[in-house]
């Protein structure tokens, strides 16, 4: 559950039903939330330098890019965490009305949710801001990380998801209340050592899903990686059972729940605001060890 019951959901709304690609970051030396705006005027000048030489968008096209940086105290899991930065990029043609709407063609969030023991060891210029997030065109992922990286002397690194992490999130948001109106889970698998990609899809009814690990779990509140074991060897020799395939023998992929779903490569969606901040609280904690 989210630690942070009294959060605002309209804030944190724009994280949910989107791809997200997820990053980890080193600490930010000399960031300092009171100096939002000028960061913005620093970025869009950064930005403005770039489409000079014609990275920032497609060579030939006129587009005035409006760059947003702000902070977004609600996406935290305790007081002693940093406030999330948001960073956002819209475009708007010259040719259009002053005051007609931008698109918002990218966005980026920093976060730190529960990750406040990282941050008790910092030397004091340092901000501890583990968990990166992006949504649009990686070409401004990169514009964007390169002015932090020359900034904050920060470094960004790919966060990808390893099975036995899918396979604890499986479980997790298995034994999690969702909606009524809930989709099945569904596990995707990847057959190693073949001359062609080969995906296994295996979806589990929510309901026998919870049941399941409703037997395996013995203490309510809490998960051992026994637990996680039992439950995914269940999965693996119902699915043996029918199709005399070893899921064992794969790879597992992507993990879809009505809370979530993530994929290896490290994209996630959130599905519910109510269980928001516990996805970013064990995203924290990935980004973490990847630093470490």
């Amino acid at each position: 559950p989210s630690p942070q019951d009294n959060a605002d959901p309209q804030k944190t709304a724009f994280l949910l039903r989107k791809q997200w690609t997820l990053y980890s970051v080193t600490p930010l030396y000399r960031f300092s939330n009171a100096h939002l705006k000028h960061y913005t005027q620093l970025l869009s000048a950064f930005i403005a330098a770039e489409k000079q030489k014609g990275l920032a968008v497609e060579v030939g096209v006129e587009l005035d890019i409006k760059v947003a940086v702000s902070s977004i105290p609600d996406l935290k899991g305790s007081d002693r965490d940093q406030d999330a930065i948001l960073v956002q990029l819209s475009l708007r043609s010259p040719a259009s009305p002053k005051n007609s709407e931008e698109k918002l063609v990218w966005s980026g969030c920093f976060c730190c949710v529960s990750g406040d023991h990282l941050s008790e060891n910092l030397p004091e210029d340092f901000t501890c801001l583990p968990l990166f997030l992006t949504n649009g065109a990686e070409s401004y992922t990169s514009i964007v990380g390169r002015w932090f990286q020359k900034t904050f002397d920060c470094c960004f690194r790919r966060l990808a998801i390893s099975p036995l992490n899918l396979s604890w999130m499986a479980a997790m948001w298995t034994g999690c209340q969702a909606d009524k109106t809930t989709s099945a889970m569904e596990l995707v698998f990847s057959a190693p050592c073949l001359p062609y990609p080969l995906d296994i899809s295996y979806a589990i009814h929510p309901e026998d899903a919870k049941a399941l690990w409703d037997t395996v779990q013995k203490t309510p509140g809490e998960i051992t990686q026994e637990e996680v074991d039992v439950f995914m060897d269940c999965l693996y020799s119902h699915f043996h059972r029918h199709f005399k395939i070893h899921l064992s023998a794969t790879k597992l992929v992507k993990v879809s729940t009505a809370i979530a779903s993530a994929h290896c490569d490290g994209i996630i969606k959130f599905l519910q605001s109510k269980y928001l901040a516990g996805v970013l609280m064990l995203l924290t904690e990935l980004a973490i060890s990847q630093i470490q």
